[in-house]
């Protein structure tokens, strides 16, 4: 295990996360000519109700005035995001593989953050798939800064099926800045408390779980209270992309009462299998096909890995009686695992690009003090991962700390190609879980040159230090 002989204090775990704010040098990007205007995508703030009470958060809402962005079939991403927050913000397009400009990041040296009132304008092609796009700006995602991207492919929109959108989420009504801090601390009293949860370490056979208590779990902005009820047209028939948008929150799936099959996963077709019980880490999306018999009422449920307690939507026939649900199950979830990607074959050819030589990324830190890092290093004291542009690079995450991290690599997708050393043809991804203990080998063209973050999506993970970046071109 590794041994940290320092750690940042309170202060300086809340100005690492602030440092990002300033960056005089960097503007925002801009396109020089379009060939249309570009549809605005409006970074604003919103009032949700959460178990009764009302609660200020941030969204992004599309020129439709509903959250997020729906592509068609061979649209491009022509969109400018204007920020009408009191603060600065960047928007990352999770899934999307545009130059490394646009990709919304500020780590990278590329673009600026975008400042309150000023616009920043994006033109790539659109990568069709289940995505989602969030801030990369502080602790903002936190704050529900953060939405579905979907891009339908000419498959999806000649098929006879109804869509519809799960996005998941977790919550606090404290700062997320007041939660970070009380995190690695000997501060019992913050405890249980929308700090760290101690009662759920070693839940998972010596595996460290859930960092912090949240006040709740939402779908579509919804609690089990008032859950979304998604009417059925006739026919029964529903691709369900459900998006795991929650900044350190992992969890189970699970549809109730009709069958299901996994088509998709992180935007990319898989050989279909039925659904089963699904684990949807932080960044991971899952498309399931879903037949809901007549008459039916059939709840999609999402619990929190490692406790009771989950959120989700309804789907319900023609004319069916919803019921109240009851938003604690009847026993804890496990630890979220990989028996879905051993179970899943990525649809399509592979590559046919050279092998470049593989290479190896610990994760590493730990609970108390509450610092995380990869290869014992944190941002800022990384060393960045090379690659050559047109191989095809081999990279093995070894995870030598007590929780699981879901690792996802920017600008590009890949394939899981090894778990815990015995080889895989595995699904492709760009978030990939690696649990407490494990060694996952992951796959991917070098084939969109520049800076590439490569960071763990457990957002309080990636604050205090679980970040690199892959270079090449």
């Amino acid at each position: 295990m590794n041994v940290m002989t320092s750690h940042p204090t309170r202060r300086q775990m809340l100005a690492a996360v602030s440092a990002a704010l300033t960056a005089p040098h960097l503007v925002a990007p801009r396109l020089a000519r379009a060939a249309s205007p570009p549809s605005v995508l409006a970074a604003e703030t919103r009032t949700i109700e959460v178990k009764g009470r009302a609660a200020n958060v941030f969204g992004l809402t599309g020129p439709d005035g509903r959250p997020g962005l729906t592509l068609d079939p061979g649209q491009r991403f022509l969109f400018r995001l204007h920020n009408r927050l009191a603060v600065p913000t960047i928007i990352h397009w999770h899934g999307q593989t545009p130059p490394p400009a646009q990709d919304g990041v500020t780590e990278t040296g590329y673009a600026g953050p975008v400042a309150p009132g000023d616009v920043a304008d994006y033109d790539f092609a659109a990568r069709p798939g289940t995505h989602w796009m969030h801030s990369h700006l502080g602790l903002q995602e936190m704050q529900l800064l953060a939405a579905p991207l979907i891009v339908r492919s000419a498959e999806e929109a000649a098929a006879d099926v109804q869509e519809a959108v799960l996005f998941l989420h977790d919550f606090s009504f404290k700062a997320p800045e007041e939660l970070l801090a009380g995190l690695g601390t000997m501060d019992h009293g913050a405890m249980n408390h929308g700090a760290m949860n101690h009662g759920a370490m070693n839940h998972g056979g010596g595996m460290d779980l859930n960092d912090v208590e949240f006040d709740a779990y939402l779908a579509n902005d919804r609690t089990l209270d008032d859950p979304e009820v998604v009417r059925v047209e006739r026919g029964g028939r529903v691709r369900l992309r459900v998006i795991n948008g929650a900044a350190a929150t992992a969890f189970w799936l699970e549809v109730a009462g009709a069958p299901a099959m996994v088509l998709a996963v992180d935007g990319n077709a898989v050989v279909p299998v039925a659904a089963g019980r699904v684990p949807l880490a932080q960044g991971q999306r899952v498309d399931l096909l879903i037949e809901v018999p007549a008459g039916a009422v059939v709840p999609v449920f999402a619990q929190r890995e490692g406790d009771r307690q989950r959120t989700g939507l309804i789907l319900a026939a023609p004319g069916a009686a919803v019921a109240r649900l009851d938003g604690m199950a009847a026993q804890a979830a496990p630890p979220a695992d990989l028996s879905l990607d051993q179970g899943l074959a990525r649809a399509g050819a592979g590559s046919a690009l050279p092998e470049g030589a593989a290479q190896r990324l610990r994760l590493t830190g730990s609970m108390m003090p509450y610092r995380w890092t990869l290869d014992d290093r944190a941002w800022g004291e990384h060393r960045p991962l090379a690659a050559a542009a047109g191989t095809r690079m081999r990279l093995d995450f070894v995870n030598e700390s007590m929780m699981a991290h879901p690792m996802h690599l920017h600008g590009h997708h890949f394939d899981v190609v090894a778990i815990d050393g015995r080889p895989v043809a595995g699904p492709r991804r760009d978030t990939v879980l690696v649990p407490a203990g494990a060694t996952v080998g992951i796959a991917f063209d070098a084939d969109n040159p520049g800076r590439w973050l490569l960071h763990c999506h457990n957002l309080l993970h990636m604050a205090t230090g679980m970040m690199t970046e892959v270079r090449y071109g």
